[in-house]
């Protein structure tokens, strides 16, 4: 949308070997556009280039149980620091990132200081 940190996101994902996206977060984004009055042909247009540009992965039981074990983990930070409970979705990037060694690319606190995330 031509934000600033979605200029930074952009750089982040030009230097990737691989970007992975949840097919979760696909459901998480077309919500976000639809609750901001983003016409849905846009919204679709969107998901496509995420679709085209990154590797979607499904969520199954492999990734259901250590998204399962991060939820609680986040969820003890959460209520530590005072913040938000976090989502599902939170849980299943969190546990993806361990699963393929990669990087969370997020502005959301729940993730502030963790060895998994390029913090926005």
């Amino acid at each position: 949308m031509g934000s600033s940190k979605g200029e930074k996101v952009l750089k982040i994902l030009s230097f990737a070997d691989e970007v992975i996206t949840p097919d979760l977060v696909l459901a998480e984004l077309a919500r976000k556009y639809i609750i901001e009055g983003v016409e849905e042909n846009t919204v679709k247009e969107r998901l496509k280039f995420i679709e085209e540009n990154s590797i979607i992965v499904c969520i199954d039981r492999e990734l259901s149980t250590p998204g399962a074990k991060a939820y609680v983990e986040l969820l003890d930070k959460a209520k530590r620091k005072g913040k938000n409970k976090p989502s599902i979705t939170d849980s299943i990037l969190l546990s993806l990132s361990r699963k393929y060694n990669a990087k969370v690319i997020t502005g959301d606190e729940i993730f502030e200081g963790m060895s998994e995330v390029i913090f926005l």
